[in-house]
């Protein structure tokens, strides 16, 4: 059976939603998870910290390392890479989870919240991709997973909220690109996005906190990437995996417990871009 033990994985907004999840998934393996993300302290509406989080890694069956990590920030960046490697010896996996978003217009976006979503969502996807390739060079099997959507440039996808769009096909294009320029050096990178709403919480944010019951649970994009993360990094790169079909590639078609009770499939949000 594939597995994720011993592998050092380094996740992006690791401490709450998909990338917690993720580690989670790899934790049960015995992976070892570098948390690296921003909250240090409880914040007022958001659950979890990176401690909270190392806690449950290691309660899953991890080792965690917490670090505090603006993924803008290039220093930051470079020395949580190099504390990573010296504690581990290495890193195998690079997840590029750490994500912003503003579901608004053209007139609406303020250019604050633009600069946010592209320095965390393009700068800081390429910038941490960047800094962890001369330790994945040296990895067996080394793999980066972009949570970022297929390449669809329908306009339908742009007109609501181009900003945003922007920056996650900006992550996407990182895909399209360091794949082909990474080929050579056996280093993967893929994109993973879900089919549906995922219960997180930007999520309840977006949705005034009624919405989880209309989405998919976290879990199923940390099966999913389970799945793109243990494949051989020379064989399968440069995809744009949808969660349901990298499930389904394995042999799991029913996906009812990805559900909450009660709720129907056709009850289930669509995500954006597929």
């Amino acid at each position: 059976m594939a597995t994720l033990k011993g592998k050092t994985l380094f996740i992006t907004g690791a401490s709450r939603g998909i990338g917690l999840a993720i580690a989670k998934r790899a934790a049960a393996d015995g992976a070892n998870i570098v948390v690296a993300a921003k909250t240090a302290e409880p914040h007022p509406k958001l659950k979890g910290t990176i401690y909270t989080a190392a806690e449950e890694i290691e309660a899953a069956g991890g080792t965690a390392l917490p670090l505090i990590v603006d993924v803008r920030e290039e220093d930051v960046v470079e020395k949580a890479m190099e504390k990573a490697a010296l504690t581990f010896g290495g890193i195998d996996i690079l997840v590029n989870n750490a994500s912003a978003i503003s579901l608004t217009g053209t007139l609406q976006t303020p250019m604050k919240r633009y600069d946010l979503m592209h320095q965390i969502n393009v700068r800081g996807t390429f910038l941490c991709s960047q800094k962890a390739i001369p330790y994945l060079k040296e990895a067996d099997n080394p793999q980066v997973l972009n949570l970022s959507p297929p390449l669809n440039f329908e306009a339908r996808w742009f007109k609501p909220h181009v900003a945003y769009s922007m920056a996650k096909y900006g992550m996407s294009l990182c895909v399209l690109g360091m794949a082909e320029e990474f080929r050579k050096a056996g280093i993967a990178f893929n994109g993973l996005w879900p089919r549906t709403a995922i219960d997180t919480a930007a999520m309840d944010m977006i949705g005034g906190g009624q919405i989880s019951r209309n989405c998919r649970k976290p879990e199923i994009m940390s099966d999913a990437a389970h799945v793109v993360l243990t494949r051989d990094s020379k064989e399968f790169t440069g995809n744009f995996y949808v969660d349901d079909e990298v499930l389904a590639s394995v042999g799991v078609t029913d996906l009812s417990k990805y559900r909450y009770n009660g709720v129907k499939e056709e009850e289930l949000l669509p995500d954006f871009f597929i």
